[in-house]
């Protein structure tokens, strides 16, 4: 139940940043305020609740690792870019389907080092099914 919640956090924050992009004339200036009010609000709720960083090690860090935040540029960026051509609705249903769709390859071939979690047709045709909500909210 939390994690819907969590959900309805996403076609909010696509709206805001695609209303700051048009202000703003840029979905790249929007994302990049929506990027640096994240990385203020974590910095300052890991210091309130004291949850400081494990740095040791952290050279043996694979070069990837360091590549998570980019990911977010993307999605960012493009959302606030799409939003005002296919409208919330049809932009985060899309998005969900792409997430499904990509954490299922992700978690079939143990990618990133996570547990394998085989491709069955249930699950084929579950991301299927999303995917054709996807289009058909459109």
């Amino acid at each position: 139940m939390t994690a819907l919640l969590f959900g309805v956090m996403l076609p909010l924050q696509a709206a805001i940043n695609a209303r700051l992009g048009r202000f703003l004339g840029s979905p790249i200036w929007a994302a990049s305020i929506s990027g640096a009010v994240t990385t203020l609000t974590l910095l300052v709720f890991g210091l309130f609740i004291r949850d400081l960083p494990r740095v040791t090690g952290i050279g043996q860090l694979l070069w990837w690792a360091w590549t998570g935040g980019l990911c977010g540029v993307v999605a960012l960026a493009g959302m606030a870019s799409v939003v005002p051509m296919l409208g919330t609705g049809t932009t985060i249903a899309l998005v969900v389907a792409g997430q499904v769709t990509f954490s299922l390859l992700l978690d079939h071939f143990g990618l990133f080092g996570l547990a394998l979690t085989p491709l069955t047709p249930r699950r084929m045709v579950a991301a299927t099914l999303l995917l054709t909500g996807a289009v058909l909210i459109n």
